[in-house]
């Protein structure tokens, strides 16, 4: 015996109105779902979502990197400079493996990654840039 659901009901009119089974509501979660969602969507999210895992994680080290080199060319110490360097270091690799990526991938992943991460990647390299610039001019 199949329980009716009590406050989901059919039709326009309190007249024609009748609950909806159970089973219909399932069927008709799982027939949107399908036809709503390709299974092509779910593969390039997650095609996506691995490769800004590691662009992630390189740009993490890349900006602890730089804002360690920031601190030590703001206080003029011996370090500043190999601080400044391994922040470059860590910038390339960054750059290398988003570059990879993008030329790796589907154009809709690519593009995906590009919209995500490209922005903050591009913001380190200029304060990276800007930090060398500002270390020459002392």
């Amino acid at each position: 015996m199949v329980k009716a659901a009590v406050t989901p009901t059919i039709g326009s009119s309190n007249s024609l109105r009748r609950p909806i089974l159970r089973s219909e509501a399932n069927t008709i979660s799982r027939q949107s779902l399908a036809t709503c969602m390709p299974s092509r969507l779910f593969a390039t999210a997650s095609e996506a979502d691995a490769a800004i895992e590691e662009i992630q994680e390189l740009y993490s080290n890349a900006k602890d990197e730089f804002e360690m080199a920031a601190e030590e060319t703001e206080k003029k110490t011996v370090y500043a400079e190999d601080d400044r360097a391994a922040a470059q270091e860590e910038l390339q690799k960054l750059k290398d493996t988003y570059d990879r990526m993008l030329q790796q991938s589907a154009p809709d992943v690519a593009s995906e990654i590009k919209n995500r991460v490209g922005q903050r990647i591009r913001e380190l390299d200029n304060a990276i840039k800007a930090l060398e610039e500002s270390a020459q001019e002392d």
